[in-house]
């Protein structure tokens, strides 16, 4: 079984100011557009290529995610991308800020869709509970309903309610904006 071996956020740092290797973030576009790492390659794991590694020939690829669990899961698919060893970014993006290593942030840029849905269903199960106590018991059809829909959304992959703030305002990129 192929894996990815770990590297601590220096030793990559030390990898990529040497420039022998490529980091390369398989995060989302929005989650990549609010903050990355300086110097890391976006490659979102959606839409991941074996063909767009070939731009990395002669270098060491590492690969990072916001924690390291999703390159943790998908470790024999990013491995296989890559001729010879490949890495990760032990604890990803949080180890690196953690060891106080450079990040580019766009704070004009919204909050990762994943965290505006947890934060959207959140308050809503929080309100229908509230409700619930409060005025009438009917309000805890809202919070079995959102409870609901995030279990669909887990189970099938689908999440209505990322499809839907995804439209909202704050979401929208201005033309030209990356």
């Amino acid at each position: 079984m192929t894996t990815l071996t770990p590297l601590t956020p220096t030793d990559v740092a030390e990898r990529l100011k040497t420039r022998r290797a490529v980091l390369i973030d398989i995060r989302e576009p929005d989650e990549f557009a609010r903050e990355h790492v300086v110097g890391a390659s976006h490659a979102p794991l959606s839409g991941f290529d074996a063909v767009s590694m070939d731009r990395h020939l002669g270098r060491e690829v590492i690969y990072t995610c916001r924690t390291g669990n999703r390159t943790g899961v998908n470790a024999v698919k990013l491995a296989a991308c890559v001729p010879g060893e490949a890495f990760v970014l032990e604890g990803g993006l949080d180890a690196w800020k953690a060891h106080g290593l450079p990040t580019r942030t766009n704070r004009s840029q919204p909050i990762e869709l994943m965290r505006q849905v947890q934060m959207t269903a959140g308050g809503l199960i929080l309100v229908g509970a509230a409700l619930g106590l409060v005025l009438h018991p009917a309000f805890w059809g809202l919070s079995a309903f959102v409870g609901a829909g995030l279990f669909v959304a887990g189970a099938t992959g689908f999440c209505g309610m990322a499809r839907l703030l995804a439209v909202m305002p704050w979401n929208r990129r201005a033309p030209g904006a990356a």
